[in-house]
């Protein structure tokens, strides 16, 4: 793949990536649920989602998206690749793998406007990650279900956020709660962690 195709232009090479979520446009025949409409700075890159709560919400403060938004966190909503649906900018977009400093589409990746540059998603592997300042919430309701659910990576904050919302010192669910997190939620995840420690010395035993 060229430098051309990772910015979304038809070259010799095999465009597959336009006929798959989440970059496959539904045509008029198909029945596309509209929740929300969304654009880049510019407005050449514009999409929908027909999804009208997020999977998750989340803080990001890890260096790389730190780095990448040049903002002390990332706020994130998480999709399945089916909920979004492109009206203009198919061919507009531009990747970067910031694990291999690559423009080549290799998974994930980020995914920005060609021109303007502003940030459209992380493309993960399953889900992809989008940016809920892009998309247009009308009214309270639709702002409350993008609401931050947690903090990731706090560990590498470059400021304190106390929100009181959990605080995971890398990924959440797979590290540890510090700062300000809810005392009942520490509680029950050191619980849960402590029966997986049990249930895996236990089948140690057995074994």
């Amino acid at each position: 793949m060229d430098s051309n195709q990772a910015r979304g232009k038809s070259t010799t090479g095999i465009n597959e990536w336009k006929q798959r979520p989440p970059y496959r446009i539904h045509d008029s025949n198909e029945k596309f649920d509209v929740k929300y409409e969304a654009n880049c700075h510019c407005g050449k890159v514009k999409y929908q989602l027909s999804r009208k709560e997020p999977l998750d919400s989340k803080l990001c403060h890890c260096t790389t998206c730190q780095t990448q938004h040049a903002a002390p966190f990332q706020w994130a909503a998480i999709f399945h690749k089916e909920d979004i649906n492109f009206t203009n900018g198919h061919h507009d977009l531009e990747w970067y793998d910031p694990t291999e400093k690559s423009i080549e589409h290799k998974l994930p990746c980020k995914v920005r406007c060609s021109y303007c540059h502003s940030p459209i998603m992380d493309e993960g592997r399953n889900m992809i990650l989008l940016f809920p300042s892009l998309i247009h919430l009308k009214d309270d309701q639709a702002k409350a279900y993008f609401k931050p659910r947690l903090h990731m990576f706090y560990g590498q904050r470059v400021m304190d956020i106390p929100d009181g919302l959990p605080k995971w010192t890398g990924l959440s669910n797979e590290s540890d709660l510090i700062e300000d997190s809810p005392p009942e939620l520490v509680k029950e995840f050191e619980r849960k962690r402590e029966e997986e420690r049990k249930k895996r010395f236990e089948k140690g035993e057995n074994e």
